[in-house]
C-alpha cells in the first residue's frame, strides 16, 4: 500500500510540475522610470505551447505587436529590453507559427474600443521556462510578421512592458 501511495504521489507531482503558469505585471513606458500599472498577462504552459491571457487596461484600441524581448528590463522607454528573443540567431521576423524565425514573435494583441485587452493568444513554439528572465513588450502598431515595408512588422514604438520573473 505504501508503494502504491508513493507511486501515485510521484505521478501527481510530476504531472503538476509540467504545467507552469506565471503572472507578468505590465506597465506603460514612461520617459523617466516605470509608468502606470496597466494589468497583467498570465502565461501558462498548455499542450504544445504557451497561452498568454492578458488582463490589461488603458491601451490604445487596435492591433498591437506583442513580443518576448531578450533582456529582463523595461528601462529607457523599453529599449533596455533589447531585441526579440532569438536564441537560434535567425535574424528573421516571421511570426509565431514559423520555426525559422524569432522565438519571441507572439500573435498580435487586440485591444478593444474600451481600451482593454482580454483575448488570449497562443504561442506554439514556447514554454513558460523559455520566457523567464526576459521581458514582454507591447508596441504602438500592429505586426505583419515581416521586415517589409517596415522593420519588425511595423509595430513601431514600445508602449508597455513587463519583466518576466
Amino acid at each position: 500500500m505504501k508503494r502504491i501511495l508513493l507511486t501515485l504521489c510521484l505521478i501527481l507531482s510530476s504531472s503538476l510540475s509540467m504545467g507552469y503558469s506565471i503572472n507578468i505585471k505590465m506597465y506603460k513606458l514612461a520617459p523617466h522610470g516605470r509608468g502606470d500599472f496597466i494589468g497583467t498577462v498570465m502565461a501558462k504552459d498548455w499542450d504544445h505551447g504557451v497561452l498568454f491571457t492578458p488582463n490589461l487596461r488603458d491601451l490604445p484600441p487596435g492591433v498591437h505587436g506583442f513580443h518576448i524581448h531578450v533582456n529582463p528590463s523595461c528601462a529607457d522607454r523599453g529599449m533596455a529590453a533589447g531585441g526579440h528573443l532569438d536564441p537560434k540567431k535567425t535574424n528573421k521576423h516571421l511570426g509565431p507559427f514559423n520555426d525559422q524565425g524569432h522565438l519571441g514573435d507572439l500573435p498580435v494583441l487586440i485591444v478593444g474600443q474600451n481600451h482593454t485587452a482580454t483575448q488570449a493568444v497562443f504561442a506554439p513554439r514556447l514554454t513558460v521556462r523559455d520566457i523567464i528572465g526576459h521581458s514582454v513588450m507591447i508596441h504602438a502598431g500592429g505586426d505583419n510578421y515581416s521586415d517589409n515595408p517596415k522593420p519588425l512588422g511595423g509595430g513601431g514604438a514600445r508602449v508597455a512592458c513587463g519583466v518576466i520573473k
